[in-house]
């Protein structure tokens, strides 16, 4: 396992510039060929892609275009190598958003972050992502695999079931959102239940705030996060030296200013995008929607691969909460659906170590019940409800804040 995922790790910058100039050449030719691509990139000659700076010139990929092209040409829009039946499996994200995943070798590329954390043959990992629709469980699943380690195929929720399983089956990792795994050790103590063997943990799909992560440290275990996405898979990772994270060898990450394709300069916090060198899955320039900024320098594990400071917000107001992402167009259909209701903002915070989220909605009601079921159905969250005056929303044009700390 060693050489598989530590053979491209530790090059040198010159020896990078020359895998780039091989490898992409073939990656655009091969996306140039898909009907999703042929208008975008009719006009590049592949051959002459050899760089990050050629890779530039090239226009952005964005998530609305995705659920455009998914639309008229269902269900993945010609963007993929194959056919949807020639996947293993189909997938769908909010927007809504298709998404194909197989099961062949580290397909998500999810190993190489599994391994940097220390989870290999004869750990039993705890899968707490969800299996049902979106990828994020098989895709832990599939680098669970990829290291040798077996799989605990927990999902989502049934608190005192996983601890039960987690204590019987002898589970030695956990992964899954960040606050999840909290819950189950405090639930645990409650019921009288030894997991101490669980000694390394993988997470994402929310922040890592240092006081968690600490509490997770004096309990004696590990815990590190990756940033991936359901289109991309991994993109980059926390090794043990918890300086940044580390891009992965499988992709290419730009950060440019947001709504353009510009770079920005190292260290500038900008729009995260990614080119996926996945040929079942071409992703050329593909905009994440996400902040960060590149982090000067190498880590100190010895990887040498270009690092990024993570996640840092959106560059829109699209904002993940307790592991789901809140879009504007949510919160403008939810104030659609009552005429009463002349505004509305949807507040991100914390308490103790869990998300919360507050719709505040501007309307001369005073009863906040008959709202919750609409808040529920359409941002597919449960929330507090807070009635506020007619115009005292601020006018900054924030519809959704948020108010977590992530330093």
């Amino acid at each position: 396992m060693s050489v598989y995922f530590d053979d491209l790790e530790t090059r040198s910058a010159d020896e990078r510039a020359v895998s780039l100039a091989e490898c992409l050449p073939a990656l655009i030719a091969a996306a140039r060929a898909l009907p999703g691509y042929a208008e975008a990139l009719a006009e590049v000659n592949p051959l002459t892609v050899t760089s990050r700076e050629a890779l530039a010139a090239l226009p952005v990929l964005r998530k609305s275009d995705l659920v455009a092209a998914q639309s008229a040409e269902a269900p993945l829009g010609g963007y993929t190598a194959w056919g949807q039946h020639q996947f293993d499996h189909i997938f769908q994200s909010p927007g809504p958003i298709y998404e194909p995943g197989c099961v062949s070798t580290n397909w998500w590329r999810l190993g190489r972050f599994l391994y940097a954390a220390g989870i290999g043959e004869g750990d039993i990992v705890q899968n707490c992502f969800g299996y049902h629709l979106t990828p994020a469980g098989m895709m832990f699943e599939n680098g669970a695999r990829a290291v040798g380690a077996a799989v605990l195929p927990a999902g989502t929720g049934q608190t005192d079931l996983q601890v039960r399983a987690a204590h019987d089956v002898g589970v030695t990792a956990y992964a899954g959102t960040p606050d999840f795994l909290k819950v189950l050790l405090d639930r645990a103590d409650e019921l009288g239940m030894d997991l101490s063997r669980i000694q390394r943990a993988v997470v994402s799909g929310g922040a890592l705030f240092p006081s968690l992560r600490q509490e997770y440290a004096d309990r004696g275990i590990a815990c590190l996060q990756c940033y991936a996405t359901a289109d991309l898979g991994n993109v980059a990772y926390e090794s043990p030296a918890m300086e940044g994270m580390i891009v992965d060898e499988g992709v290419i990450v730009e950060i440019v200013r947001p709504g353009t394709g510009d770079p920005v300069p190292e260290g500038e916090v900008g729009e995260v995008v990614v080119t996926a060198l996945n040929p079942d899955y071409p992703l050329v320039r593909f905009a994440t929607g996400d902040l960060s900024a590149v982090l000067p320098g190498l880590s100190p594990c010895g990887r040498t691969n270009m690092r990024i400071k993570g996640w840092m917000g959106r560059a829109d107001q699209t904002t993940k909460i307790k592991g789901m992402f809140v879009r504007p167009e949510q919160v403008a259909d939810l104030v659609a659906r009552h005429p009463e209701v002349a505004k509305a903002r949807v507040v991100a915070g914390r308490a103790g170590e869990k998300d919360t989220m507050t719709v505040r909605l501007e309307t001369e009601a005073t009863d906040p019940a008959p709202y919750a079921a609409s808040v529920a159905a359409v941002l597919k969250l449960k929330a507090e409800i807070e009635l506020v005056a007619p115009g005292s929303l601020p006018n900054d044009g924030l519809v959704i804040e948020d108010t977590r700390k992530y330093d």
